[in-house]
């Protein structure tokens, strides 16, 4: 484990996962679609679209930091994060829409599911989840058809600044030839990311495209839209 693995200590990490279903709401997708791209997910944590998106003939990668560590650990890590957020959420239900979960032991079904299969899918295709730090991807230039980023850049904006929020999507960019879509488009009070407008420009300095649109998901409340960068 190299010096930078070592200092990225587990408690410090959230392994938490949604399922395919979700992805396929969130990012607006179809399975149809899926075999014929080739995909990143970027950071993955504990979700399962790489393990039953393989499973139906695609071609996903995974990346976290979380994959520095062994799977038995973070299966753990994940067991507990989820009786960690269930808990929380049983406390705050009235900040969340409560369509796509029924209540709150759905949710923790569904949270559970995604973890078993994730880790299942890591044991015997652990070339599919990549260890590595963002901003920096192991991968080369126009690597991947599609990147998905989910619940990471713009709902941590009150701990990872512009600089950082643009770093990463000029790497997600780099590797990516068509397309990158990040969700949500909110931080976790469920505000706007103050300078979208602002990553949207530089975004098209380098000549790509960019449109908000919804998904067809919404569990945390006002977090039902994503950004789609793209280019012709």
């Amino acid at each position: 484990m190299s010096g930078v693995s070592r200092g990225l200590e587990l408690s410090k990490i959230i392994f938490i996962g949604r399922t395919f279903e979700e992805y396929i709401k969130m990012f607006d997708l179809t399975i149809e679609e899926i075999p014929r791209l080739k995909i990143l997910d970027a950071p993955a944590g504990a979700c399962s679209f790489t393990a039953v998106a393989n499973a139906k003939g695609g071609d996903v990668t995974a990346i976290d930091l979380a994959y520095f560590h062994p799977v038995d650990e973070l299966y753990g890590k994940g067991q507990e994060d989820i009786q960690q957020a269930v808990s929380g959420l049983a406390k705050a239900k009235e900040n969340f829409v409560w369509e796509t979960f029924e209540d709150i032991a759905s949710l923790e079904s569904n949270r559970q599911r995604a973890l078993e299969d994730c880790i299942a899918h890591m044991k015997i295709s652990p070339d599919r989840y990549i260890p590595c730090v963002l901003p920096d991807l192991p991968f080369s230039d126009e690597q991947f058809d599609l990147t998905l980023s989910a619940h990471f850049l713009f709902m941590y904006a009150d701990r990872l600044d512009f600089s950082f929020h643009l770093q990463v999507i000029k790497e997600l960019l780099r590797v990516t030839k068509k397309e990158v879509r990040i969700f949500p488009l909110v931080d976790l009070m469920s505000n706007r990311y103050e300078n979208l407008d602002a990553i949207k420009e530089a975004v098209h300095e380098l000549g790509w495209k960019t449109e908000e649109r919804l998904a067809r998901y919404e569990f945390q409340r006002g977090a039902n839209s994503f950004l789609r960068i793209y280019r012709d």
